[in-house]
């Protein structure tokens, strides 16, 4: 990892977005199916839409926290960067349906016209903001990103995710000369694609605390269960922390001090990257999930033991 000319500030955050991003239309229908029965009124909004992030940008523009934060934007991610973590076949099969105008990849996750230069974005915006902090030029880098990625694996979508952002972000950082990096992930689903595309690594720490959802259908055959814990060099290098329906503030406070800080503490990473969705909120409407998380509860762990290592963190 390339060495800091000087210690960057501490107290502000470098944050990485850009518009294009919203070009991602995920439509109308019955929750996320896209489909209209013929019999309703008001078809609803998928629940990954624009507005969903455009909230974030304005509360982190206008919010109290906005004097904190410089703003940074990206360029496209490049076809072969993301072969670092996707299989050639399944980003051919990616750019055709682009090309084709879109296509139903699994349940929920359609790529329409718009979607993949948006996938691109968040790709680039997330390589970009890892960059940011492997030259030394911030300790905290943060990529406001859509389409989310962590359900995307190598060879598959799942879960709204197209490109697992998180995956090559890790990448680039074991490229660049990171020899461990641990992930963290913070959502209400497991944190399946990442996990499965460092499966077999001994290199990298994959940390899910997530609600105990089970499988969900062959996009998702990952269980998020505390038995999958890796293969080969990787087995005992991805931990899953499924927690019970009902989990709050202080159950994810303990969950973080008792189990992922010593996890972490004991894998002496060279890099973090923290990826916490939207769903986990309190204040999301997506926090009918059963796992809801306050702002700002977690930080003065984060802060106190984890201070000391560069982070780059995702919000989907």
């Amino acid at each position: 990892m390339a060495a800091a000319p000087s210690s960057p500030p501490t107290n502000r955050v470098d944050v990485f977005w850009h518009d294009g991003m919203l070009s991602h239309d995920t439509g109308r229908g019955v929750f996320d199916t896209g489909s209209d029965p013929g019999f309703l009124d008001v078809l609803e909004k998928h629940p990954e839409n624009p507005d969903r992030v455009r909230n974030m940008v304005s509360i982190l523009k206008r919010g109290p926290i906005s004097p904190f934060i410089s703003w940074h934007t990206a360029t496209p991610a490049l076809i072969s960067q993301l072969l670092s973590f996707h299989s050639p076949e399944y980003i051919n099969e990616l750019v055709e349906a682009d090309k084709n105008g879109g296509k139903v990849l699994c349940s929920g996750t359609f790529l329409n016209p718009g979607s993949w230069d948006a996938a691109l974005l968040a790709a680039g915006n997330t390589l970009s903001a890892m960059k940011y902090v492997l030259d030394g030029k911030g300790k905290i880098a943060y990529a406001l990103v859509r389409p989310p990625g962590h359900h995307a694996q190598p060879s598959q979508a799942d879960g709204y995710c197209f490109l697992n952002n998180a995956g090559l972000a890790v990448r680039l950082a074991l490229d660049s000369g990171c020899k461990r990096v641990v992930v963290v992930d913070i959502d209400v689903h497991y944190g399946n694609g990442t996990a499965e595309g460092f499966y077999q690594s001994s290199d990298v720490l994959t940390i899910s605390l997530h609600m105990n959802h089970g499988s969900w259908g062959p996009s998702h055959p990952q269980s998020g269960s505390v038995d999958e814990l890796g293969e080969d060099e990787g087995y005992g290098y991805n931990m899953n922390i499924p927690l019970p329906n009902g989990t709050g503030d202080r159950g994810y406070e303990y969950a973080v001090t008792e189990l992922v800080v010593p996890a972490v503490e004991s894998f002496k990473p060279e890099m973090v990257v923290l990826v916490v969705g939207q769903d986990s909120s309190a204040v999301s409407r997506s926090s009918l999930f059963p796992l809801p998380l306050y702002p700002g509860t977690l930080s003065p762990v984060i802060d106190v033991k984890l201070n000391l290592l560069s982070w780059c963190m995702l919000l989907y």
